[in-house]
Order: structure tokens, then sequence, then C-alpha cells
């Protein structure tokens, strides 16, 4: 198409841009998204996809799965030993696991992200007694810190909650705050001070627009911890009990059956490391994305 000017303007992409562009590039990365979306889908309308009620029993105990020769379509994934469908009770699992570990990490990241960037400002001695205060906690295994929590709260689904909340937090709290730490130190902010602008035009203007990325790749990192975690703590009888069909008390109900039944064991464990692994790959994408966007 003719223009009217004479220079040639190169279209310089933004770095939303080029995050995007990078992610886009990565199949694997988009194939965990896709992946990741249905997850989604799954989990907000577990109620209405489920063929059965969670803990309907229908009276065919230890039914093999529909690729079984003894299986049948009416139970896809098959029944376990009350009974109930297996694959109703994996999908209706999913709000208790994956639904939880959402909005587990979510609340982490907004206590964590407030508490990192105030810290983040601080200097001095302040800023010292905070990096190593933050690198000992963080030395200790989130799980570790979920069953500490666990042991004063007392078990139930609410506790362990509760607990991998707070055990989450830190590894926000210490990611933000290396991040804002770093970004302080930069030319352009320096600038920006000998202007005259304040700190809260620096933060919301500056800093922040620059670590959000990092930001939701951390947060997609705590999903995929608040997932082990929660299962965990079920399947050792610390979190949900029965009859809930979480994933981690599903494991727990079922591990007796490995040899007699083994897809009611089986299948709740690959939908664990289906769910991790898909998370995981869409936070690696997005600090590929993140660390191509920026070179």
């Amino acid at each position: 198409m003719l223009s009217n000017n004479v220079y040639q303007e190169e279209h310089i992409p933004t770095p939303r841009e080029r995050f995007l562009s990078s992610y886009r590039a990565n199949s694997i990365a988009v194939f965990g998204f896709w992946c990741l979306s249905l997850l989604l889908f799954v989990t907000l309308l577990a109620p209405w996809i489920a063929p059965y009620d969670a803990q309907w029993k229908s009276g065919v105990l230890l039914q093999p799965p529909s690729w079984n020769n003894l299986g049948t379509i009416e139970y896809f994934l098959g029944t376990d030993d009350l009974g109930r469908d297996i694959l109703s009770r994996l999908i209706a699992g999913s709000r208790l696991t994956f639904g939880y570990a959402i909005v587990v990490a979510l609340l982490s990241a907004i206590i964590g992200t407030i508490i990192g960037v105030f810290a983040g400002m601080t200097k001095g001695l302040l800023s010292s007694v905070l990096n190593h205060l933050l690198d000992t906690v963080m030395s200790i295994p989130s799980m570790l810190l979920a069953i500490i929590f666990v042991a004063f709260l007392g078990t139930g689904e609410f506790n362990i909650l509760l607990a991998i909340w707070f055990s989450l937090i830190p590894r926000f709290i210490r990611s933000v705050y290396t991040a804002v730490h770093n970004e302080v130190e930069k030319d352009y902010i320096i600038a920006a001070r000998l202007d005259g602008e304040n700190n809260f035009y620096l933060l919301w203007y500056s800093i922040l627009p620059n670590i959000m990325a990092g930001i939701v790749a951390e947060l997609t990192l705590a999903i995929s911890v608040a997932i082990l975690d929660i299962t965990a703590l079920g399947f050792l009888g610390l979190g949900a009990q029965a009859p809930s069909p979480e994933w981690g008390a599903l494991l727990g109900d079922s591990i007796e059956l490995i040899y007699i039944a083994p897809w009611t064991v089986t299948l709740p464990g690959l939908f664990i490391t289906f769910t991790v692994v898909v998370v995981n790959l869409v936070g690696d994408g997005i600090r590929h994305a993140i660390e191509a966007g920026t070179e």
C-alpha cells in the first residue's frame, strides 16, 4: 500500500506482543494451554457434565472400564468397591482438587504480591534481614509447612486449604521481593526518581507491569504445588475424608484394591499426573516466553 511518508517506519513490538509471539511459537506450551482450558471447563461445569452423582451407588461392584472385555460403556471408567461411577467421582473431585488449588494459589498470589512489593522497596538493614528470613522459610518444603499447620489446626478440607495457603505465601513473597528489588536498581527507575516521581507511581506504572508476567509464571507453578499438597494430604488422611471424591482421598481409599481392581488406583493417579504436567507445561511456556521477550 502506497504511503505519503518518505521514511520507512519499522514496527517495534511491545513486550506483550513479544511475549505472545514467543508463547505461540512453543507448540508444547500451546498444547498445555488448551488442555488447561479443558480442565477449567470440566471443573466449572462438573455438576452438569458428570454422568451420575458422585455418591450414587449403582449396585455393580468393581466394574472394569469400558475398554475391558467385562466393561460397559454405561460406566466408562468402571466402578469402585461400592458401585460408584469412577468417571463421575473424578469429575466431581476436580473441584475439590484442581479448583481449590487454583483458589488457594490465587489468594496466596494476592497476599504474597502485596507483601513482596513493599518488602522489595525496602533498603539497608531491613532489606537484608527480610532477604535472609525469606531464604530460611523457602528452604522448608511447602508440604512440610502444610503438615505443620495441619498438626496445629487439625484435619479437614478447610484446614488443609488454610495450611497450604499459609505455606504458599512465602513462595510469592520471595519471588516478588526479588523481582521488585532487581527492578528498583535499574537505570530507568533511577531516572524516574530523579524526575521527582513518587514510589506509588513507580510501582503502579513501571515496576508492576514489568514483573506481572513473572507473577503469572509463579502462579502456574504454585497451582501445581497446591495440587500435589492437596492430594498428598488427602492420601495421608489429613485432608478430605471418605466418601469425598477428592483425588487424593480416592487414591487413599482404593490403595487396598490395587491388585484386585487396579483401575480404581491408576485412574485417579493419571488424572493427578496429567493435571500437574499440564500446569507445568503452561508455566514453563510462560517463563520461556518471558525470557525470550526480554532478550
